[in-house]
Formats: structure tokens, C-alpha cells, sequence
């Protein structure tokens, strides 16, 4: 046996050993050569292949016969860049005449096969070219959010895409959001991310979290505002209705409505008010939002009325105010009672977590994206954190968010504590703090001389 063939073995085994176990660094070690070439090889009888070609044109095909030549081929997409990424590569392709982009996401399951790569998605970058965004392994198999993944303002990044890019909860371009899962679908885990991400924003988390506090109260250290059961959250949801007044009176003081102030100074909402003035956002999270709208008696139905429309004056207009809602739960559909439905259409942004039925999925993507439906109940159980993100627009896709103990992010509140601003409309419900204790060291009585 050569030295070279021991090194090619040693070589093969490694590669082998990193694929099995570090399907990331086997990407960037070996994957990406690999991915190189065989979609340059395979680029042509590919596209022909998944019908993404076009036949000749017709001054090509009467040159052909003037020259006596053989017939041209069908031509593939002009390839303009194929640039490796950390995860996959991403083509772009200029199309020929007669070609749409819809032609390459109806092909990408088939893409995905014929290029041998985890995953094809395929997008519209402007008129005549086409972006295919391909991974190549398993991105969200184990989950590791690239270590520069910033976010801005009110832009947080949650959870990785199954495209590998980072999927970021965007506050100024979706302002609400509706979160529903089953239990131990990696529901509270997500809401966790969002927790520690935000911590390190200049904003103020109020939360509502009817299981006595449990999942939120942990975090206590770095919300302005908490309640842990329906009567409190009434009082909280009343509190915030009135100061959003109290901003919106702001706000309008600041219009400044002159013949003499330029358009871009002009006011009507939080964004444009100078620095000095604009008030602190706030991102209301309600954990268990079914806790809010049941009730047994007469007097538990009316404190279920203050609830839900105080949630939804807030979700209708609370966004210019700089009020924004996290509104989860197991389920959100029209069984909770009287104006579920209105607050549910004020939720652009949706994430489904595992579901227990079909009825759950179609409560959250319904009447925005029926596809993502079929994708919500196809999530496995032994992928907790997987779940499918979309909004109103009908756009989805599959993300899953990194498990975050609640050790971590205790140390992430703690360590942002001082960034929790004080709202005076708001005092009354600031959670109650544990003070540390110092433990005193155990006496030790001395045993009495003998005598």
C-alpha cells in the first residue's frame, strides 16, 4: 500500500467521520467543492431534466438549416453567480424567453433530488432572474445560530431558517404576532429566545402569564410589568390601554402640522419623535392566552369581555404607540368566545409550533397560507423547537429555534436588568424582586469543659 492511498483513505475516513457527526464542518471542509462541482457538471442535463429549459428560436433553427447543421439543443438559464455560503450555495439564473419563476419553485422538490443537496427554494430577485438558495445538510438538525447574527431596532433573531439563513421577529415591519403549539412543542422555548433577545433592547417587556408565573417569572429581573393571573392581567391590560392615550396625546402635540415644517419632520407615530421625546416601546408577551378568555360564572364573563377588548384596542392600535403583542397559546380559535376572531386578524406575524389536529393549524395559517397547513402537521415530535413562521402576505417557511435552558436565559434577564426602564403607568404591577439574603454561618456551641 502507497503513501498515497493511505492518505486518500485517511482522508476519505475523516470526511466520512465529519459528515456523520459535523454535517457543518464537513460543509466547509470537504461539501462545498463537491456542491461546486457537480452543479456546474450536472447544470445543463439538470435543468433539462426538470423542464426548465427552452427549445430553440426560430432564427436559430432556420440558420441551422442554411448551414446544413445539426438542430440546436434546448438552452438552460444563463447561470450569473454561484456563490458558497456557510450552510449551501445560492444560484442565480437569468431567464430565457417564455420562462417564469413559479416554473422554478414548482421544481425545486425535483432540483433538491437531481442536485443531491437538503433543500431548494427558489425566489424572484427582480424581472428575468431567479435566486435558488440551496443547503447543503440538515440546518436544522442541530441548530447553531451564527455567532454575528445582529438584529437592530426591535429586531430580534430567533431561530434558524431551513434555507440557513437566521429568521429574525421583526417589530417595526409585523408588529403583532401569534404563537400557537402543543405542549412540549418547544412553544416556551421560543418565547425564551425572544425573552433573551430582547433583553438586550432598550425596551420595556411586560408580560401576562396565567400559570402563576411560571414560565416568565424566572425572567422577572427585566420586566417592567408582570401579572400572574386574570385579575391582575385586566388591571395591567387597562393600565397599558391608558397609557397608550397618554402617547398617542404625545404624539399628536408633536405633529407640528405647518405649512412651514417639512414632510419628513411630520409625525404619526413613536419613530418620529426626536430622541429626547419618543417613549420607551413595550412588547407585551401573553403566555397562554385560552387562561384569559375562559370563564365559569357571570362575573369571570365580564372580566373576559374587559380582556379580550383591551387586546384588541391594543392590537388595533396600539403599533403607532410602540405597543406590540406576543399572544400564545395551544389553540386560538373561535371556541374562546367573542372577538377571538377580531384580535386574531390583527396578528400579522404567525408561528405554528407541533399541533395536535388540523384544526389547530388552520386556526393560525388558515386564511393566509393553506400550504403551510399540510407543513404545520407534518412536524415530527422528536424535533421540539420546529415550527412554520408566515405571515399575511401567505410567505412561509420552516425555522426552528435553538434550546435555551432557563439557567441561560435567567443569566441573560440578569445580566440586561439595569436596561428595565420604569413606565409610571405601569409601577403599580412591577414584579415583586427576591431580595438576596446573606445566610449567616452556623453557630457552634462549644462543648462544656470536663469537669
Amino acid at each position: 500500500m502507497t503513501a498515497l492511498t493511505v492518505v486518500f483513505a485517511l482522508v476519505a475516513t475523516v470526511a466520512l467521520l465529519l459528515r456523520w457527526q459535523r454535517p457543518a464542518w464537513y460543509w466547509m471542509t470537504f461539501g462545498i467543492l463537491f456542491a461546486v462541482v457537480r452543479v456546474l457538471v450536472r447544470y445543463a442535463s439538470v435543468m433539462d431534466a426538470c423542464g426548465l429549459t427552452v427549445p430553440p428560436s426560430r432564427w436559430r433553427l432556420a440558420l441551422a438549416r442554411m448551414a446544413n447543421r445539426p438542430v440546436p439543443e434546448s438552452r438552460a438559464p444563463l447561470i450569473l453567480r454561484l456563490r458558497p455560503t456557510r450552510t449551501g450555495l445560492v444560484l442565480r439564473v437569468k431567464l430565457r424567453p417564455g420562462q417564469d419563476a413559479f416554473d422554478f419553485s414548482a421544481a425545486s422538490d425535483r432540483l433538491r433530488h437531481s442536485l443531491v443537496m437538503q433543500n431548494v427554494t427558489a425566489r424572484e430577485i427582480r424581472s428575468s432572474v431567479v435566486e435558488l438558495r440551496m443547503t447543503g445538510y440538515d440546518v436544522l438538525k442541530r441548530v447553531q445560530m451564527p455567532p454575528l447574527a445582529g438584529g437592530g431596532v426591535m429586531r430580534v433573531p430567533v431561530a434558524m431558517r431551513e434555507d440557513g439563513k437566521v429568521y429574525y421577529r421583526d417589530y417595526r415591519q409585523t408588529p403583532h404576532a401569534l404563537n400557537v403549539g402543543a405542549t412540549q412543542s418547544g412553544k416556551s422555548v421560543y418565547q425564551r429566545n425572544l425573552v433573551a433577545g430582547l433583553a438586550a433592547l432598550d425596551v420595556a417587556l411586560v408580560g401576562i402569564d396565567c400559570k402563576q408565573g411560571v414560565e416568565l417569572s424566572p425572567l422577572a429581573r427585566r420586566f417592567t410589568a408582570m401579572a400572574d393571573n386574570p385579575n391582575t392581567a385586566v388591571e395591567l391590560l387597562d393600565a397599558l390601554v391608558e397609557h397608550m392615550k397618554e402617547v398617542y396625546q404625545l404624539i399628536r402635540r408633536e405633529q407640528r402640522l405647518t405649512a412651514d415644517v417639512p414632510d419628513a419632520e411630520i409625525t404619526a407615530d413613536i419613530w418620529d419623535l426626536p430622541d429626547h421625546l419618543r417613549p420607551t416601546p413595550i412588547v407585551l408577551l401573553v403566555d397562554e392566552v385560552a387562561e384569559l378568555a375562559l370563564f365559569a360564572t357571570k362575573e369571570e364573563e365580564k372580566r373576559r369581555d374587559r380582556i379580550i377588548t383591551a387586546l384588541v384596542r391594543l392590537a388595533q392600535l396600539g403599533r403607532a404607540a410602540g405597543i406590540y403583542l406576543e399572544i400564545c397559546g395551544q389553540r386560538f380559535g373561535s371556541e374562546l368566545g367573542k372577538g377571538i376572531t377580531m384580535l386574531r386578524a390583527q396578528l400579522t406575524a404567525r408561528t405554528a409550533h407541533r399541533v395536535n389536529d388540523e384544526t389547530s393549524a388552520n386556526m393560525a395559517f388558515g386564511d393566509i397560507a393553506p400550504d403551510a397547513v399540510l407543513a404545520t402537521i407534518q412536524i415530527r415530535t422528536d424535533r421540539p423547537g420546529t415550527a412554520v413562521a408566515g405571515d399575511s402576505s401567505g410567505g412561509w417557511v420552516r425555522i426552528r429555534t435553538p434550546h435555551l435552558t432557563l439557567r441561560r436565559a435567567v443569566n441573560l434577564a440578569n445580566a440586561h436588568a439595569h436596561r428595565t426602564p420604569e413606565i409610571p403607568a405601569l409601577d403599580a404591577f412591577r414584579p415583586a424582586l427576591p431580595s438576596l439574603v446573606k445566610v449567616a454561618a452556623p453557630t457552634v456551641e462549644s462543648a462544656p469543659a470536663p469537669a
